[in-house]
Order: structure tokens, then C-alpha cells, then sequence
């Protein structure tokens, strides 16, 4: 009798054990450490909603980085890593071209290489208010942004890529559809705006419409009218500065960008993700790959 209940209690014992065990090692995959620390990332000021509303929490949600933000036009953010008045470890900008002013010994060597992820149309988003808002929905975007009174609103040229496809959709159409009223529109500096504060601008009603790329507009719930006579969008790129200071948590950052909870965020937003994302090298200042495919799942 004796040696059955032995017997009995070893058996209890083994499968206790067993059960601590099992219960652990199911354990393990949810109850592992997330990472600490920051990721600084500097980026186009088209995606700061985007960026501080959805893929902020998302990352560090799933990674346990935060993220510190810091957003302007993306040619002046280029100004401002390469004289040292930024500092970052992750660069985020909506034109390719932008990289170029990083590369280099003589541009302090900032980036080396860089991939391109995905686009956003050009549109023209308006104040729902405007005394305009029903002719801008009923009539070409051409025939009444140079009407009397109408206050249409872009970014600087000379800071931001967004500024350039502004001036690029006024002079373009304004040959194409035979309207000249929209050159001085395409010349004038009394409607230039921060790209950061382009958004308020119009949802304060300081104005009547004004270009915006589609992810920009989607974030901030804008109504948007398309550029007819034009096929302009921003091409956002990523890049980890060379000398990050936090390079893991960079590596983390563009994984997850890069990944498909980034792409369902960027799908969401008026960003057509490209997949694989085309991998640009400074020294050959071409595409390492001619194959894209553009995704329309997450």
C-alpha cells in the first residue's frame, strides 16, 4: 500500500512539473521583454498626422520604441541634418531627389542609401464653408481657383517637394487648358505657407483650398477635389542616417514601416505602399531593382 501511494505522489509530482513546464514555454512568446529607448525620426511634414496619430502608437505598441518626431518640408530638413541642426536617426522625405543633397563626402555623408515606399497623389483639398466649395465640386479645379476673393494656399518651393508639384500643377494646366489667369498663382509668395501649417490654415477657414497630397488629407479628414489635367504625387521615401544614435531602434522603425501593419496604415491614408520598396544606392544613384509590385491588401 505503501509503495502505491509512493508511487502515486512521484506520478503527481512528475506532472506537476510537466504542467509548469508546458504552461512556461506557451507563456514564453507573449510574456517576452519588448525593447526601450527612443528613435528619432525626421520627416516630411505632409505625414505628421499620420506619423504622431497612427504609426507612433503602432510601433510602439508593437516594438515598445517610442518615437521622437520632429516634421518640416522635406528639403529643409535636409538643410537642417546636413548643418547639424537636426539630428536624427531615421529620415522620412516625399521626394527621391531630397536624398541626393545628403549623400557625399561633401554633403556630410548623411545617407548612403535609401528606399522608396510608396506615393500619394496631389489633390486639392478645400474648406467645406467656402463660399467656393460648391463650384469646386460641381467645375474643374482649373476654372475656380483664380476667381475673385478665392484664397488657394501651397507650400515653398524652396523647402518643400509639395511646393514644386504646386507650381508644376498651375503652369502645366495653365498652358494645357489654356488658362493663363493661373500663372500669377504659379509666381505669387502671398500664399505660401508652412507645410506643417498648411492643414490649420484651411480648417480655420483662413483659407479656400489648397494643395495637399492625398495622406495628408485622408489623416486630417479634408474634402479634396483631383487635380484634373495633372498625375503629380509625392514619392516618400526612408532612409537611417549614417552616424544614427540609435541604430537598432532605426532598424526597428523602418522594419515596422516597412512591414504590414506599416503598409495597412499607409493603405488607409491615401498611400499606395510599393513592395517590395525599390532600394536606391548613393554611390549608384539608380535602383537596385527594376521590379515593383503595388499593393492593394494588407
Amino acid at each position: 500500500m505503501r509503495r502505491f501511494v509512493a508511487m502515486v505522489a512521484t506520478a503527481l509530482v512528475a506532472l506537476s512539473a510537466l504542467s509548469i513546464s508546458l504552461s512556461s514555454a506557451g507563456a514564453s512568446p507573449t510574456t517576452r521583454a519588448k525593447a526601450s529607448g527612443t528613435v528619432d525620426v525626421l520627416y516630411a511634414g505632409s505625414f505628421l498626422d499620420i506619423m504622431e496619430q497612427q504609426i507612433d502608437p503602432a510601433f510602439h505598441k508593437a516594438t515598445g520604441y517610442t518615437v521622437s518626431g520632429y516634421s518640416a518640408g522635406s528639403t529643409a530638413l535636409a538643410t537642417e541634418i546636413a548643418g547639424g541642426t537636426q539630428v536624427g536617426d531615421v529620415f522620412i522625405s516625399a521626394s527621391p531627389a531630397v536624398n541626393a543633397s545628403l549623400e557625399g563626402s561633401a554633403n556630410g555623408n548623411w545617407v548612403s542609401t535609401y528606399k522608396e515606399f510608396g506615393y500619394s497623389p496631389l489633390v486639392l483639398g478645400y474648406n467645406p464653408k467656402s463660399k467656393f466649395a460648391k463650384d469646386l465640386t460641381t467645375k474643374p479645379w482649373y476654372e475656380v481657383v483664380d476667381l475673385p476673393g478665392f484664397l488657394l494656399g501651397r507650400t515653398d518651393p524652396a523647402t518643400d517637394p509639395k511646393g514644386v508639384l504646386a507650381v508644376d500643377a498651375l503652369t502645366g494646366v495653365a498652358l494645357s487648358y489654356d488658362q493663363p489667369n493661373l500663372a500669377p498663382l504659379a509666381s505669387s509668395t502671398s500664399n505660401i505657407f508652412e507645410e506643417t501649417a498648411l492643414v490649420g490654415e484651411l480648417q480655420a477657414g483662413q483659407l479656400d483650398a489648397g494643395f495637399f497630397y492625398a495622406v495628408e488629407a485622408a489623416a486630417a479628414h479634408l474634402k479634396t477635389v483631383p487635380l484634373v489635367g495633372t498625375q503629380l504625387s509625392g514619392q516618400y521615401t526612408v532612409a537611417i542616417l549614417n552616424r544614427a544614435p540609435h541604430e537598432a531602434a532605426a532598424k526597428a522603425f523602418v522594419k515596422f514601416l516597412l512591414g504590414p501593419a506599416g503598409r495597412k496604415i499607409l493603405m488607409a491614408n491615401g498611400v499606395t505602399p510599393i513592395v517590395p520598396a525599390l532600394f536606391f544606392r548613393a554611390s549608384a544613384n539608380s535602383a537596385s531593382t527594376t521590379t515593383t509590385t503595388t499593393t492593394t491588401t494588407p
